[in-house]
This record gives structure tokens, C-alpha cells and sequence, in this order.
């Protein structure tokens, strides 16, 4: 008999709690969260407005330190590190995607890409070579990588904020609201990007309030006043079975108030 290998946990959080100071009176953001994420598990982080989703995203990245709680990224403790060694913690285990994409307007695609790549790998001939694979692994063409942002569509745009936010391998990719800002064409050709990535291994973390977008994760998590109020486990994503996963998740996100 065959045995199933054990996903590894690569990230995990012990009472994670976030708050802030608004004239006076605490806000208590997150609270006392507890949570773990596998190796190649493409989670979905949903909740409605001020629910704290964004806020557990940034925690869980390192881009924001929590109030309390511990954040472990492997075996590392996030939550107890400082901004040089948290900087370096990013740098080597997480790739980040926004809903704005903060490409550099200066620079053309490939350049972009480049840029990120170098910060870890100073062989330019590899780093060349591999930004080059992945660009055109997700869609875009030779004559796009000399265009400038401001040349390239939506999507096009965030497809090259992907590649950037991949091109040293990171062991997980975090994203926000990745298809907030795009119309319906542009956000299935990102999605379709994304769904590719999690095939090939890839761990994504991804927060957002569309249903469409969170039908690509296995793993939707619903966040309430800081804390996470349920969850629901999907099978691999594949087209041919949307609908039936969109009914499920459609019954979830009621169950949860959504």
C-alpha cells in the first residue's frame, strides 16, 4: 500500500493577536489566532470589510509585527525578529502580489523582474535567463518585456508583479485582493497564472472578498472580529467542476454570515 506523505506545516501562528490605538480607545484586530498552513496549499483568507483579513495577511507575511502571539515561518519566529533580520526573512521565504501593483515606472518589464531577482542572485546571466522562462510561462511575449508599465494592460501588469513576486522561489506567495483592480477577462488570465503556480507546488496565501477569485483556493478560511469562524476544504480546482465548488462555497459563506 502506497503512503501519502505528510504535507510539511510552513507556517503557523500561537495566539496571534493585533491591536491598535484609535484616540484613545483600543481596537482589537485580531485575537488570540491560531492557525497553521501547509506546504502546497493554496489558502483563501475571506471576511467581510474590517474583519481583520488584510491585517492577518500582513502579520503572517512579516510586513506588520503583531500586538502579541507568535508568527513561526518554518521553524523561525517572525513575531520576535527586528526590521533587518524580518527583511531578510521576506527576501528569502515570501513573494508578495497587491492589488496595486507597484511595478516601477522607470523600468521595462524585464527590468522589473530583474530587479528583484538580483537582490538574491548575482549571477545576472541566470537571473536573465529565468525571469525570461517565467515571463513567458505566464502569457507574455518577447516584445513585452521592453515595454514599460505604463504600455501594458491590467492584467498584463499583474501578471509581471507574479513573475517578480516568484523569481527567487519563495516558499510561500502571499497575495491581496491580486484581482481587485481588474475587469473580468484580465482577473481569469491572473487567476489562470495563479492556479498554475499551486499545480506546480507552489504555497499561496491570498486574501479576498470575490467568490470567483476564491474558487481557485483548496482552503477558504472566513475571518470575524479577528478571529477565524470557520473553514471549508475544496478539491484541486478544475473547470470542469465550478459550478458544483461555487454552490459549496456559496452554502459556506452563508453559514458564515457573508
Amino acid at each position: 500500500m502506497e503512503v501519502t506523505k505528510q504535507k510539511e506545516i510552513i507556517l503557523k501562528t500561537h495566539k496571534l493577536c493585533k491591536s491598535f490605538s484609535n484616540g484613545g480607545v483600543m481596537q482589537h484586530v485580531l485575537r488570540n489566532l491560531d492557525l497553521e498552513i501547509k506546504e502546497g496549499d493554496f489558502t483563501v483568507i475571506m471576511g467581510s470589510s474590517g474583519s481583520g483579513k488584510s491585517t492577518l495577511l500582513y502579520a503572517l507575511s512579516g510586513m506588520d509585527v503583531p500586538t502579541v502571539g507568535d508568527v513561526f515561518i518554518g521553524k523561525e519566529n517572525i513575531a520576535k525578529m527586528n526590521n533587518d533580520q524580518l527583511a531578510i526573512i521576506r527576501r528569502n521565504n515570501c513573494g508578495f502580489v497587491f492589488q496595486s501593483m507597484y511595478l516601477l515606472d522607470n523600468m521595462n518589464v524585464l527590468d522589473n523582474v530583474m530587479t528583484s531577482g538580483l537582490l538574491i542572485n548575482h549571477n545576472k546571466k541566470e537571473v536573465y535567463e529565468h525571469a525570461v522562462t517565467l515571463l513567458l510561462s505566464v502569457g507574455l511575449n518577447q516584445t513585452d518585456f521592453v515595454k514599460f508599465p505604463n504600455q501594458l494592460s491590467g492584467g498584463e501588469k499583474q501578471r509581471v508583479a507574479i513573475v517578480r513576486a516568484i523569481i527567487n522561489h519563495p516558499r510561500i506567495l502571499f497575495a491581496d485582493e491580486p484581482t481587485g483592480a481588474l475587469n473580468s477577462a484580465s482577473s481569469v488570465q491572473v487567476l489562470d497564472t495563479f492556479t498554475k503556480l499551486n499545480e506546480q507546488g507552489q504555497s499561496i496565501i491570498m486574501v479576498t472578498h470575490d467568490i470567483k477569485t476564491a474558487l481557485r483556493g483548496n482552503r477558504i478560511l472566513y475571518v470575524k472580529d479577528g478571529t477565524i469562524c470557520g473553514e471549508i476544504t475544496l478539491k484541486p480546482y478544475t473547470t470542469d467542476c465550478n459550478e458544483l465548488r461555487k454552490q459549496k462555497l456559496q452554502q459556506f459563506l452563508g453559514e458564515m454570515g457573508w
